[in-house]
Formats: structure tokens, C-alpha cells, sequence
């Protein structure tokens, strides 16, 4: 049945209604949300059409209308509002916890006091990761990674206990700064992602009792479908938040997070973003004045690459497109690579939180002694006599740090390690420096940032993969800037800003918004055309051989992600060859006892309603009804003496707020509710709260069409009728694990070396599932 419907047991033949048909489906019910184990369920965006429904529907008039659509703009401005606010707070805290850090380890190194500089770096990043790992861990483990894949999934119709929760969000906010500013080689931007999420998670759920926010105005989005909405903005004011880049966030949501669009989401999306850029500008102009400590001028990850003389011609193209298949083969083995490293960290952290906590800690300690270690490798460079900034670099971030070098020297490799990524990147990026780095360091930075990357992803923290992979990019980008040299117009910076780009789009498979978030961190747009080149080919080269970052960490997480294509041997089978059973109906009035059995017994979350003589001549479907509202109807007691359909109306017992969706994390549980034997005798008439117009589909239609009409209109159950008519007026219900590969295909194991198969060249041939 749905995403938790599959609990099927010997019980089930004790009672009246079960048809039988192929076995449960026994694809797993729960996913890895964070770093923790966790049941998943599935959300609803169907209209439920009962006669509650209709009736609450026809009493509302033009000021619910109104006050309806004015609070969706209140929430998206209050959205961008918070957002802005915590990403600046964010950067403020890493630039300062970490500038402090480098400020203090480089003054040490001034005084020639090397051991004690190495001893403070380390203890500071130890600590910081420590402190990161141990809220994630025993607070609020959903908050663990990236968030990204959470969130992807969540607007696909996956929801996940306290996935957006207060406890998550303050966890994420708080557990981010920290592993940013240890130096591990994470990022800011998923987390912000997750963040803006929450936010818009938190403010949308309708009210809540337990703090007294039961505004009457808020019922309003006590519905699925509407939270989706404020989700997908909050997601695009994260991204927006993250690289100040309000369009990109935009596309990024559209392009990548939101499984459902449509023009008035991309509206109040850009609003949402847009209140982000305004306020974050108006944040920034405070600290132009130097009163944000070690925060700087307040850029804000803003990589200028502007230059009055920045040409191209077609003698440039070559250098672009080698940069594109360099970064689409760089690209899927990165994704080939992290996948068997989470796979492996996964095998850790069964172990248990120690297990966890001592991995992060490793992780701490290795990068650590990367960062300061690698850069006595480099020489010494004399500073350039035409330097645009203090060389060598007195203070925390700069092009020439000096780390262990003579005075007039500078180390080069030190000025990429020693430095937060943001800054790392600004270096990279920076024009008129052709000549700052060697050829050997920019190799060095490029090999350990890939492998940093990888193997601090998948820690018991908060870390993002974006600003790595783009720190990452760059390093080779610079470097075949470097090759090149003279032979291009284009200076090494340009090309470091390329190489960001083509292994984004190897990585990560989006090229719209990439393309656009790029122009907007680099204040560039002459860049354009080659920047579209790079992403195009990138993505090309890429998905030849695996699908992108996201999407993998989804699959080794477990989450039921319905693709926006059905795979090609779906069209050589109908839904009568998936649809499992058994399958548990209801009368149209039925035993109150009947109700609590099934319930108690089954993960069901929907259920057929058929009605029987004297209502009906023979079994017709009357329609579907939701275990919520089940529950509702036990809790309120609304119990008949006798199997009679009642005239009465419904909406004089029940309100349209009683069956609205509850609040986050909030699942009713059948043994809950008590009963007097009396009240188990007594009935229940379904007719009134039963959804009469459901989506079915008949048991011969191919299963590549229902795939696409469940995805599309966002179904959670899907009624299958027979083909000719017969004792039974359904034939079971599809959900979104019916449609899973592992269900179909264990169903049908001839069809995984069928010829209809998607082609795609493998690493390995290796099950991808964890």
C-alpha cells in the first residue's frame, strides 16, 4: 500500500474483505535521513473530495480567498527575511571562528614557533569538529550531511520524521559553523539549502498548539501540497543565501529540487530570493565599515573576475572543451568514488555513535596535518614586485601567505591550505596572478582537495559538497590555464573559473542554474558562452557513465525516488503484473472493531471503500479513504448503534481542521485511542469522509503511464480496477514503491538483462542500493 503499506502477516486471514494477490511488496520502508535510520512515509498532494471537503469549500467567500493568497506572500517574504538573516550570521561566525584561528597559527609561525602553531591548528579543528559531531549525533542526527537529498526528496513526495524540525534546523545552523571553520573540506551552501527548507517548513505547518501560534489564518496550509511550495522557495532562498545568487537559487530549485512546478511557484520563488538579495546587501553594508571583526569588507563569497580587457577568440575554444571533458570524466569518477565511500562509512556508523564521533575525529586530525604538512613541500617564491596586495600577506586571508618562508617570500601552497575555501577560491579566481602559483602546487591542492572532499563528506556533521567541488574545479582549471599559458587570451583565472563550472556540471549534472550562479559569483557575464560550453559537455561526457551526486546519495539512502522518465522495460508490463496484495478493504459502514483490527495490524495508509447490498445491487468501488482520517473518526467517537447510513450531515459533527494535516513529526497511533467493548460493536458510516473520486487506473494500462500519471498529479495511492468486471470492484492499490526497480524487477528478474534497458557505461557492476 503506501510508502509504509507493506506490513502484511498471517493475521490478515481473519478478516472479511482480503483479496489476495502477489506477494507484499518488500521494498524497504525506511532511509537514512541525516546519519540516522528512520521510517518514511509518503505525502499526499491529491485533493481529497470528500463531502466534507466540498462543504467546506462552499462556505469559503472572497475574504478566505484573499486572506489565502496574502498569506502565501507574507510567509515567501518572512522566508527570505529569516534565510538572509541566518546566512549572514553564518558567514559572520566562520569568518571570524576561523580567522582567528589562522591569525593566531600565523603569528606563531612569524615567531618561528612551528610546533606550537601546528599544536593550535589541530587542537582548534579537533575541537570544532567535535563539538560539530556530538550535536549532530545526539541531538539531532537528521541534520547530518549536506541535506540536499532530504530535501530532493521530500519534493518528490518522500517525508521523513523530523527531517524539518526545530531541532534539525537549530542543529544545522549551529553544527555548520562549526565544520566549516574546523577546515574540514565541507561547504556552507547544502546546509543553507536544508536550512532555508526547515524554515519554510516551520512557518508553513499551520500553527502549532504547543507554542500557541493557532493564528486562524494559518489553517490554510495545513495541507501537503502547500508546504511543498513554501519548501521549494525555502530551498531557492538557501542556495540564493548561500552564493548571493537570487536568480541561480531560483533555476537551482527548478532545475534540481522541485519534482512539481508551475508559474506562480517560479513568482513567489523570485520574490523570495529577491527580499534574500536585498537584505543580505543591506547586512553587508554594515560591515563595510569594519565592525564585523575579521569578516572583512563583507563579500560574501563574491569572487570578482572582471577585467576591462577580457577577449576570446576561436583559438580559445580548444583549451574550453578539453576543460569540459576533463570535467565530466573528473566529475563521475568523484561521484563513482563517494558513493563506495559513503558505502564504507555507512558500515562505520552501524557500529554506533563512538564509531561515528572517532571517525569525524580521524578525519579532523588527517586533514589538519594535510594542511599544515603539504605546504613545507612548496619553495619559497620571491613576492612580485607589481603585487596588487601586501606581500607577503600580514593577517588572515591574502594571495602571499608567507607561512614558513624568509621575508619577501611567499608560499604558494600555503596561500590556497591556509586559508578558509572561500578564500582559497578567491585566490584561484583572482586576476592578473598568471604568475603566483607553480605547477607542482597547483597538482599537490588538486589531489588532496578531491580526495579531502570525498572522505569528509559522510561524517556525523553538517557539510556541503558544493563549495569543495568548486574549490576543486578550480585547481585543475588553473592548472590547464597554466599549460596553456601564453597560447590563450585567457588569463589563469579565468580558466580557474571554468574549471569550477566543468566539474560542477560533471559532478552535479545541472547546467541552467549553474550557469547562472557561476555569473553571479563572478560578476562576469562576458564569461557566458564559455561557461555554457563547459556545463554542456561536462554533463555529456558524465552521464555516460553515472547519474549525478544527488541523486546517488539518494538511492544509498533508501529514499523511493520516482524519476521524471520511466525506465524503457516498463513499457512491457501493465500494472495488474505489479500491483501486490493483500489487499484490506472496507464496507461503506463498517464494524468499529473491523476498523481497529486492521489498523493495529497493518502499516496500511489507504484503503478502498465498497459498498454491498442493501446499498448497492453488486460490489461497486465508492471510493478511498486515509488511515488519518480513520484515526480522526475513532478519536472524535462518531459511532453509530446500527449499520445505517446516516442523513446527518457531516460537517455538523467535524470541521475541515479536524482531518487537516498535522503538524511536523506528529503521527497518531492507533493504540492511543481507547475503546469500551461496546464502542468495538458499534459502526462507523465511511460515505461522508471517503474520497468518492479517486485516481484509478485500469489493470491493463502499460505501467510506464501510470508511472507518469502518479508522478505528475502526485499521487500516493493509485487505485488499479479490473479490466472485465467480477466479484471484486478493485484489483488492488499502487504506490510510489510499486514502482520502484527493485520491486519490479524482483517480480520480473528476466528484465534486468533484458534489451530494454537503459544503456550506460558502469564503473562496476555493483548493487547500488545500501
Amino acid at each position: 500500500m503506501s510508502t509504509a503499506d507493506v506490513n502484511g502477516n498471517e493475521d490478515y486471514v481473519t478478516q472479511p474483505l482480503l483479496l489476495h494477490r502477489s506477494p507484499s511488496n518488500l521494498t524497504s520502508q525506511v532511509a537514512i535521513v541525516g546519519s540516522n535510520l528512520c521510517p518514511i512515509e509518503s505525502l499526499d498532494y491529491e485533493i481529497n473530495e470528500n463531502e466534507l471537503f466540498k462543504e467546506d469549500w462552499r462556505s469559503r467567500g472572497k475574504v478566505q480567498f484573499v486572506q489565502y493568497v496574502f498569506m502565501k506572500w507574507i510567509l515567501c517574504l518572512l522566508i527570505g527575511f529569516i534565510v538572509s538573516a541566518i546566512a549572514f550570521c553564518n558567514n559572520l561566525a566562520v569568518e571570524n571562528l576561523a580567522g582567528m584561528k589562522f591569525v593566531v597559527t600565523s603569528n606563531m609561525m612569524l615567531a618561528q614557533k612551528f610546533a606550537s602553531a601546528f599544536a593550535v591548528f589541530a587542537a582548534s579543528n579537533f575541537g570544532l569538529t567535535l563539538f560539530a559531531c556530538l550535536i549532530t549525533a545526539f541531538i539531532a542526527p537528521e541534520a547530518a550531511g549536506s541535506g540536499i537529498p532530504e530535501v530532493k526528496a521530500y519534493l518528490n513526495g518522500v517525508d521523513a520524521p523530523a527531517i524539518f524540525s526545530l531541532k534539525t534546523l537549530l542543529v544545522k545552523i549551529v553544527g555548520s559553523i562549526a565544520a566549516v571553520s574546523s577546515s574540514l573540506h565541507v561547504g556552507k551552501a547544502g546546509p543553507m539549502v536544508h536550512t532555508g527548507a526547515c524554515i519554510a517548513a516551520i512557518t508553513g505547518q499551520g500553527g502549532s498548539k504547543k507554542y500557541k501560534l493557532t493564528w486562524r489564518w494559518l489553517r490554510y496550509f495545513k495541507n501537503d501540497r502547500d508546504r511543498r511550495d513554501l519548501v521549494t522557495c525555502g530551498s531557492a532562498a538557501g542556495m540564493a543565501a548561500a552564493f548571493r545568487a537570487p536568480v541561480g537559487g531560483v533555476l537551482f530549485a527548478l532545475e534540481e529540487m522541485a519534482s512539481w512546478w508551475r508559474s506562480a511557484l517560479v513568482w513567489r520563488s523570485f520574490f523570495t530570493t529577491a527580499v534574500v538579495a536585498i537584505v543580505l546587501r543591506a547586512l553587508i553594508d554594515i560591515c563595510l565599515s569594519g565592525r564585523c571583526g575579521l569578516f572583512g569588507t563583507g563579500g560574501l563569497i563574491m569572487y570578482d573576475v572582471t577585467s576591462a580587457n577580457v577577449t576570446y577568440h576561436l583559438s580559445d575554444v580548444p583549451p574550453v572543451l578539453l576543460l569540459g571533458v576533463i570535467g565530466g570524466i573528473l566529475g563521475s569518477l568523484y561521484n563513482y568514488i563517494l558513493e563506495k565511500v559513503l558505502r564504507l562509512y555507512n558500515l562505520i556508523n552501524e557500529k554506533g555513535i563512538a564509531y561515528k564521533i572517532l571517525l569525524a575525529c580521524s578525519i579532523s586530525i588527517l586533514t589538519s596535518c594535510l594542511l599544515f604538512g603539504l605546504p613545507w613541500l612548496a619553495s619559497c617564491q620571491p613576492c612580485p614586485a607589481d603585487a596588487s596586495e601586501p606581500c607577503p600577506t600580514i593577517g588572515r586571508s591574502g594571495n602571499y601567505k608567507k607561512f614558513q618562508c624568509q621575508p619577501g617570500h611567499y608560499n604558494d601552497l600555503a596561500s590556497l591550505f591556509f586559508n578558509t575555501n572561500d578564500d582559497a577560491i578567491k585566490n584561484l579566481f583572482s586576476k592578473d596572478t598568471d604568475a603566483e602559483f607553480q605547477h607542482t602546487s597547483i597538482i599537490l591542492f588538486f589531489i588532496t582537495c578531491f580526495f579531502l572532499s570525498i572522505f569528509s563528506y559522510g561524517i556525523v556533521a553538517p557539510a556541503g559538497l558544493f563549495v569543495p567541488v568548486i574549490v576543486t574545479g578550480a585547481s585543475y582549471g588553473r592548472f590547464v590555464g597554466m599549460l596553456v599559458g601564453s597560447h590563450s587570451n585567457l588569463n589563469h583565472g579565468l580558466f580557474a573559473v571554468l574549471g569550477s563550472a566543468s566539474f560542477l556540471g560533471g559532478s552535479m549534472r545541472m547546467t541552467v542554474s549553474l550557469c547562472v550562479i557561476i555569473l553571479e559569483l563572478t560578476n562576469n557575464l562576458l564569461l557566458l558562452p564559455l561557461i555554457m560550453i563547459v556545463l554542456l559537455i561536462s554533463k555529456t561526457v558524465a552521464d555516460a557513465f553515472d547519474e549525478n551526486i544527488y541523486d546517488l546519495i539518494m538511492k544509498l539512502k533508501g529514499f523511493p525516488y520516482l524519476e521524471t522518465h520511466a525506465e524503457p522495460y516498463m513499457r512491457q508490463l501493465t500494472v495488474g503484473d505489479v500491483v501486490t496484495g493483500p489487499l484490506q478493504l472496507f464496507h461503506g459502514i463498517e464494524k468499529v472493531g473491523n476498523i481497529v483490527h486492521v489498523l493495529k495490524t497493518t502499516g496500511h495508509n489507504g484503503f478502498p471503500v465498497i459498498d454491498e447490498a442493501p446499498f448497492s445491487e453488486s460490489p461497486v468501488l465508492f471510493g478511498l479513504i486515509l488511515r488519518a482520517h480513520l484515526m480522526t473518526l475513532l478519536k472524535k467517537k462518531a459511532f453509530l448503534l446500527t449499520p445505517v447510513r446516516t442523513d446527518i450531515s457531516a460537517f455538523k459533527h467535524f470541521s475541515a481542521n479536524d482531518f487537516a494535516k498535522k503538524g511536523l513529526s506528529k503521527r497518531d497511533n492507533i493504540e492511543e485511542i481507547k475503546l469500551t467493548a461496546e464502542e468495538m460493536e458499534m459502526y462507523i458510516d465511511l460515505h461522508p469522509y471517503t474520497n468518492a473520486s479517486p485516481y484509478t487506473v485500469v489493470e491493463s494500462m502499460s505501467l510506464a503511464k501510470a508511472l507518469i500519471l502518479f508522478r505528475e498529479v502526485g499521487l500516493r495511492h493509485l487505485m488499479v480496477i479490473p479490466k472485465i468486471s467480477g466479484k471484486w470492484p478493485v484489483v488492488g492499490i499502487l504506490t510510489r514503491h510499486d514502482f520502484m526497480p527493485e520491486h519490479i524487477l524482483g517480480l520480473h528478474p528476466m528484465l534486468s538483462s533484458s534489451r530494454w534497458r537503459r544503456l550506460r557505461i558502469n564503473f562496476s557492476q555493483t548493487d547500488r542500493r545500501v
